[in-house]
């Protein structure tokens, strides 16, 4: 997710309360999750575990919750709760929008598109030309549909990311900046469900048809000409080449699951 204009490391360090290691005016362009972090973002890293690859990444901003040598040409913000400071920033920088009617005024809509009685096109939602988007669809914020799309009924296109961090009285919900991008020609059945990106996007390529009672996870990248049976269920960030047939009840695990152009995957199997 890229913010709108630079902010300064001082500037963001003062948002969270914070303190940071770094000249204060470090450049800071957005914030993102570690597998898609590119020069400018924040990334958070609350394990030591995973210290390590936060600290090599793309990220050049670090969000974590100690102190440790800052790496050359980057900058660290120091965090007791860097799982909680990363969702300030997202309630920040993206906030949730309150939306009274059924299509949103900043909603821009393509010619010769169809939309069919009582479904919900969100704030900033943009939708190609020629698409039919049937009844009772929920198109959530800042989605992105391109030409000819197909949406059958009761679809979900932007639900918020399973991701969860567990506390000793319960679950906090890592909130979800990101969206869905849906590219031409791409067919959705009835009952599908598509989750938008943590902080970037899940992608539906041009071409994919997807068939009805698909769930498909957070960050999620599905190539062109993909073809996807009912009740199919695939986890977060999870990418899926060109022209892969999966056939109905496959599900498959979290991760970055490479199933390559042309590849048939039968029921139940998990990668």
């Amino acid at each position: 997710m890229k913010f709108t204009k630079a902010y300064s490391l001082k500037e963001i360090a003062t948002l969270l309360n914070c303190e940071f290691v770094g000249n204060e005016n470090f450049e800071v362009l957005g914030m993102n999750e570690i597998h898609v972090v590119e020069k400018g973002d924040i990334v958070f890293v609350d394990h030591p575990k995973y210290y390590d690859k936060a600290l090599n990444s793309a990220a050049t901003i670090v969000l974590i919750n100690k102190k440790v040598d800052c790496p050359e040409g980057k900058a660290l913000l120091i965090s007791e709760d860097p799982f909680s400071d990363f969702n300030k920033l997202t309630q920040y920088f993206k906030p949730f929008q309150f939306s009274g009617v059924a299509i949103s005024p900043s909603a821009i809509i393509g010619e010769g598109t169809v939309i069919q009685p009582n479904s919900f096109i969100g704030n900033g939602v943009v939708i190609g030309k020629n698409c039919l988007i049937h009844s009772n669809v929920s198109i959530y914020d800042h989605t992105v549909l391109g030409d000819n799309v197909i949406i059958h009924a009761g679809t979900i296109l932007g639900a918020d990311a399973f991701y969860y961090k567990k506390r000793p009285n319960g679950f906090d919900q890592l909130l979800s900046g990101g969206r869905v991008v849906i590219k031409d020609n791409v067919g959705i059945g009835a009952l599908c469900t598509i989750d938008k990106g943590v902080t970037g996007d899940t992608t539906i390529g041009e071409g994919t048809k997807i068939d009805n009672q698909v769930h498909v996870g957070h960050d999620t990248v599905i190539g062109k000409k993909c073809l996807i049976a009912s009740q199919t269920g695939i986890a977060g960030c999870v990418i899926i080449e060109d022209e892969v047939t999966i056939w109905g009840q496959v599900g498959t695990t979290s991760g970055n699951h490479y199933w390559r152009k042309s590849s048939f995957i039968r029921s139940n199997w998990s990668n």
